[in-house]
């Protein structure tokens, strides 16, 4: 029927005669639209590419209707793949039905479930699933029928319902038609009732051991997505105590489905505990109280509405994500504290945490994949079984978490609070184990969009909880019996903060990690300091510093809406007062930038707070005379243009999209109409004969190239791809330059997909496409500079993007080679310095792919000569690193060539040391000490391949330099930790280690040498070495 998956693998198509029969009753007039009847697997794309030009949705209702009747019930196969045509052609291409053909379809569909044979029930019930798919308004004379005593949906549904598939295609459809529909009239109240219990009952069983995993997982999401709906839709609203204790139990049960190294078993409903009646204001006394109730609701922003059709959702590659072990829960709040200083902009913590026998966490998440239907799986090829149970097992507790945001909302305040205890940390009792919570979820889920979710509920109790909260006290240690409720609010307060500085030490997703932060802002604007030890505030505080340079704009947003909130606490704390009177150097560096580095005097800090349990005494000696820091923070980043890098990209991706990236929540929160209407609006406008039309278009498709939902579908970007090429060859010099931008974007995306998705994405990518931006680029690196710059960018990732079939393939030879002569070119010319500076940068993406004959092609030779003069003599520092960066990136001494050339290399390198602060702009001087760094880097490089042939010049070099190589390589060392220009830190234990490789490679070079030389290279490395050691010694000393 059409290109997806399900089950049972792709429907084969109707059998011949059937659709020899159909022509021939459907008689010449009703000549069908080519593409639709009798469709072949593979024939969705050109269907695809019809429904974009303009192809009528009431052709393909229709159709439908036509061939509903043609097939009479009695032909069971038809009507079996009908409905599977059904099924596909409105969920796949998101077909709205009118009223009138509905109700045909409707009642062709129930009319095939009251006569057909069973074996044919599940293809009818996701035919009708997708009809009733956000027309449940339009189905309201076919409620009794389906809903009603003995409605088709509720016998299905039935939990003696033997065949689980037919059950859980019911509640599919149960669950479809419990969407709501703005404007419209929702289901009656009894219907919801009979919907909502089906829902809980099935929410509730078990599973048997006749029923796999995926199967029940996939029957679990749709009750859920049904009770979501029924929660945001129908504006339920959740009174009785009985109703209330049974959901939160299924949710919390399905909370932890299938969490690796977690079982637990739920009640069938959780009973709230009593709470004592307090004040709306802030008491001075515990016991000062009088019966209240909240008005205030929650105004926490609420997930997407519904969950979508299953055809229109993601499923995550759980199998692929990293995962939190049992190990890191052990980790207290004085470990974290004790790294305050910890850089966030790599995405980690410099100390990472890692369970024991588990690899170190990786940065790369599996990317989320867009499935066509519920019954779509991974192939084999994409994956195992395991990795698919993972996937959905994760979908499973992402639903249930976006069903208990919902029903928060549904439920009163001052009820849900008596459900506290179940749903957030308390500090474990002595000898006794963590409770399972929200926390367990944020901590130690492999999958970051399920820990977010998890956040993000955490967020919607912590929000509106101020006089919940209140209570709270243990300012003064209690000697009594019993443990007062006061302090036990204080303690799961107090462990709150524990487990979310926990989760922010240990989270790698920008995502997620912006979650954090903003579940910390909600704990921090409702918590009452004043009644609590002093030092949660202080340890908050030193945590997210360092966030406010975060690579992600948006954890930096939220890192300073935290910051305002620990200012806003409050009854104004001593505490509070002691970290605004810090110095402006522990955030902002000397030079007022808006945009904090390192925090050097993280130790003072710690000294001049109160730990926790000491209150904090009269700061003197702290305040000083020069505005607070944080005001000055503010104030440059209102008053100060952004600071712009000198390339569009870096060597790093990660680095690249904190400026670029924009926020995914802009795009990926509208629904997939909204979404197509965005792209097609954009593709229109690229063709605008208004030059500042086409300009805005062509920058606008470089934006959305970024959002990770677009950049992965291949079409999107082959269309955007297109459009910007279009835009490319333009006679307005704006457009063009707009369009270069763009195109440097949407190849960046290009290498992320390909070291993110593999294979399979470089497959797809069409190579007529890839040879037409290769020449493109080309001819656009000759165009002005405002081009060029981002042509050149453009052409190192095509270049490194070029698999051996490319390079191997005619055609691509010639553009290959005239791509790389204008990168050559565009190094060694007096073009503006952010030119030269991206062509140094696509050099070395070009260095990246090992199908290029790196050291054997004749323009390997110029290559390393263009970067070896600019190296040496150009008057800007940050191109002269760029280029020593190239010159370090090759990974084998094959790719350096001939000796000649490898030492031409070295040569150049140790001049370049030499020269490194000769500048006649002073302005250029304070990169020296990163551009010393980046050549002793690519020195060490290269001793650590030399081979014999290259060692008389290395020695004699040595001779004649070893006094200032040796000083600036012992600098080096002694540096300590730094930030290099490409934004990529070194450590001490790092450099020393490159330094012990080269020395270990040189020995075993030379030992292979007859002769003795008297100047020995390895020799020559060890004296450095031990000068560096002896010096350290002296130091700690």
């Amino acid at each position: 029927v059409c290109d997806g998956a399900n089950p049972q693998g792709p429907p084969s198509p109707l059998p011949r005669d059937a659709r020899r029969r159909l022509r021939s009753k459907a008689g010449p007039s009703a000549s069908p639209q080519p593409g639709i009847t009798g469709l072949q697997p593979g024939s969705c794309r050109a269907l695809r590419s019809q429904t974009r030009t303009g192809f009528l949705f009431q052709d393909v209702c229709a159709l439908l209707v036509q061939a509903c009747q043609l097939v009479h019930l009695d032909q069971e196969h038809l009507v079996s793949k009908l409905c599977q045509l059904i099924h596909h052609l409105l969920n796949r291409f998101q077909v709205m039905v009118d009223e009138q053909n509905l109700n045909f379809l409707l009642s062709y569909c129930i009319s095939a479930l009251k006569q057909c044979s069973s074996w044919t029930h599940v293809e009818i019930l996701q035919a009708l699933a997708a009809l009733v798919y956000n027309n449940g308004p339009k189905c309201q004379k076919y409620l009794p029928d389906l809903l009603g005593q003995a409605g088709l949906l509720v016998q299905f549904s039935d939990a003696a319902q033997p065949d689980v598939e037919l059950r859980r295609a019911a509640v599919r459809s149960m669950a479809n038609l419990c969407l709501s529909v703005p404007g419209q009239p929702y289901l009656d109240e009894s219907y919801r009732s009979v919907c909502f219990q089906t829902f809980l009952t099935v929410l509730q069983s078990s599973k048997t051991s006749d029923v796999d995993d995926i199967t029940f997982c996939m029957l679990l999401q749709n009750a859920l997505k049904g009770i979501q709906s029924l929660l945001n839709g129908g504006k339920m609203k959740l009174m009785q105590t009985d109703q209330i204790g049974s959901l939160l139990a299924v949710l919390k049960k399905c909370m932890f489905h299938g969490l690796p190294g977690l079982s637990i078993e739920m009640p069938t409903a959780l009973y709230p505990a009593p709470l004592p009646q307090y004040d709306k204001r802030s008491p001075v006394k515990q016991e000062q109280s009088e019966p209240a109730t909240f008005k205030k609701k929650s105004k926490g922003k609420q997930k997407k509405g519904e969950l979508a059709e299953e055809g229109r959702e993601e499923l995550g590659d759980a199998g692929n994500e990293s995962v939190l072990g049992a190990g890191m829960v052990k980790l207290h709040l004085g470990d974290v504290q004790n790294s305050p200083c910890s850089d966030p902009r790599t995405g980690t913590s410099d100390v990472v945490y890692v369970p024991a026998g588990k690899d170190p966490l990786s940065s790369h998440y599996a990317s989320w994949k867009r499935i066509s239907s519920s019954e779509s799986e991974y192939s084999d090829a994409e994956g195992g079984i395991q990795s698919k149970m993972r996937s959905y097992q994760a979908n499973v507790r992402q639903g249930a978490l976006a069903c208990f945001l919902s029903a928060i909302k549904s439920i009163e305040k001052r009820v849900l609070y008596g459900y506290w205890s179940a749903f957030v940390p308390d500090a474990p009792g002595i000898g006794s184990p963590q409770s399972v919570s929200l926390m367990t979820i944020a901590l130690k889920d492999p999958s970051p969009k399920t820990r977010a979710c998890a956040l993000q509920v955490l967020s919607a109790i912590l929000e509106g909880s101020k006089q919940f909260l209140s209570v709270a006290e243990d300012a003064n240690d209690h000697k009594r019996a019993f443990i007062p409720f006061s302090v036990t609010i204080a303690s799961s307060i107090r462990e709150l903060h524990r487990c979310l500085l926990l989760a922010l030490v240990a989270e790698s997703s920008s995502q997620t990690l912006t979650q954090i932060v903003k579940c910390l802002a909600n704990l921090v604007s409702n918590a009452p300091y004043s009644r609590l030890k002093p030092g949660l505030l202080t340890r908050v505080w030193n945590q997210i510093k360092p966030y406010i340079s975060h690579k992600d704009v948006n954890v930096r947003v939220s890192s300073l809406t935290l910051l305002g909130a620990i200012v806003s606490v409050q009854a104004p704390l001593p505490e509070v007062q002691l970290l605004l009177q810090q110095p402006s150097s522990s955030g902002l560096n000397n030079s007022g930038s808006a945009t904090p580095h390192r925090f050097n005097s993280c130790e003072q800090w710690r000294k001049a707070l109160p730990s926790e349990g000491e209150p904090p005494d009269n700061p003197a000696g702290c305040v000083s005379s020069e505005p607070c820091w944080l005001l000055r923070l503010c104030v440059s980043i209102i008053v100060l243009p952004r600071e712009d890098s000198c390339s569009d990209s870096d060597a790093n991706f990660p680095a690249f999209s904190s400026v670029y990236e924009p926020c995914p929540l802009r795009l990926e929160s509208l629904q997939n109409e909204q979404q197509m209407l965005c792209v097609t609006l954009l593709l229109g406008l690229n063709h605008s004969e208004n030059p500042l039309v086409k300009a805005a278009a062509a920058r606008a498709l470089g934006v959305y190239i970024l959002f990770s939902c677009l950049r992965q579908d291949v079409m999107f970007v082959a269309d955007t791809a297109n459009a910007i090429l279009n835009s490319l060859h333009d006679k307005s010099p704006n457009v063009r330059a707009k369009a270069a931008w763009s195109l440097g974007n949407l190849t960046d995306t290009l290498i992320i997909n390909m070291e993110t998705m593999g294979q399979s994405f470089q497959e797809e990518f069409s190579d007529l496409l890839l040879l037409k931006m290769l020449r493109s680029a080309t001819e656009a690196s000759k165009d002005r500079d405002k081009v060029k710059s981002n042509a050149v960018r453009a052409l190192g990732n095509v270049l490194h993007f070029l698999q051996p079939c490319h390079i191997a393939n005619p055609r691509f030879r010639e553009a290959i080679e005239e791509s790389l002569q204008a990168l050559i070119s565009t190094v060694q010319s007096e073009a503006t310095m952010k030119v030269r500076w991206n062509a140094c940068y696509a050099l070395g993406n070009v260095f990246k792919n090992p199908a290029l004959p790196l050291g054997e092609a004749p323009w390997t030779t110029q290559a390393y000569s263009a970067l070896s003069s600019v190296v040496k003599s150009c008057k800007n520092f940050k191109v002269r690193i760029k280029s020593a960066m190239a010159l370090s990136i090759p990974s084998k001494r094959e790719c350096y060539g001939s000796t000649e050339q490898f030492c031409q290399i070295w040569s150049a390198l140790v001049v370049a040391l030499q020269r490194s602060e000769d500048t006649e702009d002073f302005l250029e001087f304070k990169y020296s000490a990163s551009l010393r760094t980046q050549i002793c880097q690519a020195l060490l490089h290269l001793l650590s391949l030399a081979k014999s042939t290259d060692l008389p010049v290395l020695r004699e070099t040595i001779a004649e330099n070893g006094d200032a190589i040796g000083s600036h390589v012992l600098q080096y060392l002694k540096a300590g930790v730094e930030e290099n220009e490409a934004g990529v830190h070194t450590d001490l234990c790092e450099r020393e280690r490159a330094l012990k490789g080269a020395i270990k490679h040189l020995r075993g070079v030379e030992e292979q040498q007859e002769g003795k030389a008297r100047v020995r290279v390895a020799l020559y490395l060890e004296g450095v070495l031990a000068n560096h050691a002896n010096a350290t010694g002296l130091i700690e000393a």
